[in-house]
C-alpha cells in the first residue's frame, strides 16, 4: 500500500536490489561450473549494481543496469534463471512445508480434540439429534453449519418396512464392528460400523472411531431418555424372546462378543429415517510448543502429551487431559473434589466447578477397578514419580486417563492449548 506513495526513484532502488540478490545467487550457486568469460560478465554486473544501488543514480540509469544484468543472468543462470513455473511451484511448495514443519514442531500445533473426555472445558465429536423431518437443516442451512461447525449428515435409511431392531452388548451399548476404511478416499483410517435391522433387513450407518455420542443418538430418538431405555432393557431382559448371537466387534483382529437383539418399538416405512443426526467436529485449537522448553508444565494447565511410552495405551498419538500432579505430588480423590498435597486441588476453574458440581461438571470420581482403572480407588494416595506427571480428564466420569496408565514420561510432555479456532461456536478464542 505504502509503494503508492515512494518515488519513481526509490521503486528502481527496490527493484534493482531484487536483481541483485538474484545475480549474487546464480554466483554462489554456480561459479565453480561457469566459463571464466561468463563469470567475469557476472562479476561485473553485480558491481554494477552494487554501485548503481550506492551512488542512488536516477531511475532510467538503473534501468538500464537491470536490462543488461538481465542479459548475462539469461546466460549464466541455468536452473536457477529463468524458471519455469514448475520449478517456481515446487520451490514455493518446498518452503512452505519447512516452514510449516518448523511452526508445528517448535511454535503451534494445530490439534483436534476427538472424545468428550475433557468435556465441558473442550468439546469433542457431537451429536446433534434431528429426529424430526422439521428438525432437518435446508440446503443454505446445511452450508453453513459444515462451514462454521464441520456438520456432517449421519443418517439410517429404512431398507424395508417393518419392526426396528438392533443388536447391543451386554453393557447396554449398541453393538458395532471396527471396519476399515479412508479419509478423503485416500488415508487409511477406521470407523464404528452400527446395524439395524428391519424385519430381519440389515441397515448400516458409519461414523469415526473415537464417536462416542451414538448411543445417546440411539436413546433420544427410540426412548426419550436413559430412565426409559432402561426400563425396557429391563422389561426385555427378562423374556426368553431376545435373540443372542456372536459378532466380530474388530474386522481386521477378530476380536468377537456376545450381543442381543432388542426390539426398538418402532414401525417403519420403506425409506424412513431410522436414525438423523449431524455430527459436529471436536474443537481444533492451536498447542504452544515453545513454552515447555523453557519451564515444565503447571497443576491445572491443559495438557498434551505423546502416548507412545505409556504403558496400557497401546499406541503412538496425542492426548489433551488436565495435569493434575507434578513430580513429587501427592494425590488423593474425595469425590466430587481432588486433594493435592492434602489440600484441594487449586490452578484451574474446572477443579473448583467439579469439586462443587457446578453447570455441566459432575465431579471427579475415584477409580473403578471393574472398568480397568487401576489408580486412585476410594482412600488411595498416589505419588507422582520423579520422572512422571499425572493427568486426568475433566469429564473424569468418561475419561480414559491417568487413573487407567498412570504416568506421563517427563520427556514425553508436548504442549499446552493456546487457542480454539475452530469451529466457531461460544468456545472460540483462548483455551482454558
Amino acid at each position: 500500500m505504502f509503494g503508492l506513495f515512494q518515488s519513481e526513484d526509490k521503486k528502481m532502488r527496490e527493484n534493482a536490489a531484487n536483481w541483485l540478490e538474484l545475480a549474487e545467487k546464480v554466483y554462489h550457486f554456480r561459479r565453480d561450473v561457469l566459463p571464466s568469460a561468463q563469470l567475469a560478465k557476472l562479476v561485473q554486473q553485480i558491481n554494477a549494481l552494487k554501485e548503481g544501488i550506492k551512488q542512488r543514480l536516477e531511475a532510467a540509469k538503473l534501468k538500464l543496469q537491470i536490462e543488461q544484468a538481465e542479459g548475462v543472468l539469461r546466460e549464466t543462470g541455468g536452473a536457477i534463471y529463468p524458471k519455469n513455473s514448475l520449478m517456481e511451484n515446487v520451490e514455493f511448495f518446498v518452503v512452505a512445508a519447512i516452514v510449516i514443519l518448523g511452526i508445528r514442531t517448535y511454535f503451534a500445533q494445530p490439534f483436534k480434540i476427538p472424545t468428550n473426555s475433557m468435556w465441558p472445558t473442550y468439546y469433542g465429536m457431537t451429536g446433534e439429534n434431528l429426529s424430526s423431518s422439521a428438525d432437518t437443516p435446508g440446503p443454505i442451512a446445511k452450508i453453513f453449519r459444515l462451514a462454521a461447525f464441520g456438520a456432517q449428515r449421519i443418517e439410517a435409511i429404512a431398507p424395508r418396512s417393518g419392526e426396528v431392531t438392533a443388536p447391543f452388548f451386554n453393557t447396554g451399548h449398541m453393538a458395532y464392528t471396527v471396519q476399515p476404511d479412508r479419509t478423503w478416499l485416500v488415508f487409511p483410517t477406521q470407523v464404528k460400523e452400527y446395524t439395524f435391522y428391519v424385519d430381519g433387513t440389515p441397515a448400516t450407518v458409519r461414523v469415526p472411531l473415537d464417536f462416542g455420542d451414538f448411543d445417546r443418538m440411539v436413546v433420544e430418538t427410540y426412548f426419550g431418555n436413559d430412565q426409559a431405555f432402561a426400563q425396557s432393557w429391563g422389561r426385555q431382559s427378562q423374556t426368553t424372546s431376545q435373540e443372542e448371537s456372536m459378532i466380530k466387534v474388530d474386522a481386521g483382529a477378530g476380536t468377537f462378543a456376545r450381543v442381543r437383539r432388542l426390539a426398538l418399538n418402532r414401525t417403519v416405512k420403506t425409506g424412513d429415517s431410522l436414525l438423523g443426526f449431524d455430527l459436529l467436529t471436536g474443537d481444533q485449537l492451536f498447542v504452544d510448543r515453545m513454552t515447555y522448553h523453557f519451564m515444565r508444565p503447571k497443576s491445572g494447565q491443559g495438557f498434551v502429551f505423546r502416548t507412545g511410552n505409556i504403558e496400557g495405551i497401546g499406541q503412538d498419538q496425542y492426548y489433551i487431559k488436565r495435569l493434575i500432579g507434578t513430580p513429587g505430588d501427592v494425590i488423593e480423590i474425595k469425590e466430587p473434589a481432588v486433594y493435592r498435597n492434602s489440600v484441594p486441588i487449586t490452578g484451574a476453574d474446572a477443579f473448583e466447578l467439579n469439586a462443587k458440581r457446578q453447570g455441566k461438571y459432575r465431579g471427579y470420581f475415584n477409580a473403578d477397578p471393574r472398568t480397568g482403572a487401576k489408580y486412585l480407588q476410594p482412600g488411595e494416595k498416589l505419588t507422582v514419580p520423579s520422572n512422571g506427571f499425572f493427568a486426568m480428564g475433566d469429564n473424569s466420569g468418561n475419561s480414559q486417563d491417568g487413573r487407567y496408565w498412570g504416568f506421563v514420561p517427563l520427556k514425553d510432555a508436548i504442549g499446552r492449548p493456546l487457542f480454539i479456532y475452530y469451529p466457531f461456536t461460544k468456545r472460540w478464542g483462548p483455551a482454558r
